[in-house]
């Protein structure tokens, strides 16, 4: 059985790769043996491939600016020319900006798209074009609860991710009888710095927390073992698929 979820010696990229989500995913991966790239936006990943690097894990940190389509393409060919080839794609970065629609400017509105989805559509696109050519891969997109509501004064994110849920099920339609398996991860409400303002807010924080039937805040750890049943062979017959690691918040 444990061969089913053995994947040492596969190569991966994983964007947003720095740091929360991302950064405990490439976690995931590096402890699996997975030589892999992991792209972010910032110095700071250089940092973080330092930290991940092992001697049975090459890891390379590549700065990419995703918001910008030529950037995209690049880092991907920096990738491949370290990498010489991929099995894994981890579709994870993302951006968010908060306003009313009525007030929801236009240039937020086309950089949040820009990146989250977008982005993954290339990144997929170009990763897709390799597996098809080897006859097999696994191409991982993190969603989010947003895929399937809508949310408040986030139109931009909730229509990337809702995006990011077809663009999912459209690419395993086409791909998925020439031995590639596209699926998502949608995460619920994650111990992060990007939800630090929601949990010390007392009166909100108590309230996530009444509505989550496991009763607590997910931790990005708590990603791992989704990301490796879908790296790995365990997954082979699962095409399009988005699955849930909210702590049952959808089905409350």
């Amino acid at each position: 059985m444990t061969d089913m979820f053995h994947i040492s010696g596969k190569k991966a990229i994983v964007t947003g790769g720095s740091r929360g989500l991302g950064k405990c995913m490439a976690e995931a991966l590096k402890d699996a043996g997975v030589d892999m790239v992991i792209m972010g936006s910032s110095d700071t990943i250089y940092q973080t491939a330092k930290e991940l690097n092992t001697s049975h894990s090459k890891v390379k940190g590549i700065k990419a600016d995703l918001s910008h389509r030529l950037s995209i393409v690049t880092a991907f060919s920096e990738a491949m020319d370290f990498l010489g080839g991929i099995d894994i794609l981890v579709n994870n970065a993302g951006t968010q900006i908060r306003n009313k629609c009525e007030e929801f400017l236009l240039e937020d509105w086309d950089k949040v798209l820009e990146v989250n989805l977008t982005a993954p559509f290339i990144m997929s696109q170009l990763a897709g074009r390799e597996m098809l050519a080897q006859g097999k891969g696994k191409i991982i997109n993190i969603a989010s609860m947003l895929s399937f509501s809508g949310g408040f004064t986030v139109p931009a994110y909730a229509a990337s991710k809702g995006g990011i849920a077809q663009i999912t099920k459209a690419m395993s339609n086409e791909w998925a009888s020439r031995g590639i398996n596209v699926n998502a991860i949608a995460p619920g409400y994650m111990d992060t710095h990007n939800t630090a303002a929601i949990k010390e807010d007392k009166i909100r924080n108590e309230r996530i927390i009444a509505r989550i039937p496991a009763g607590r805040w997910g931790r990005p750890e708590d990603m791992k073992g989704a990301l490796i049943y879908l790296a790995s062979d365990a997954s082979n017959y699962v095409h399009g698929s988005i699955l849930l690691v909210d702590g049952g918040w959808m089905a409350c």
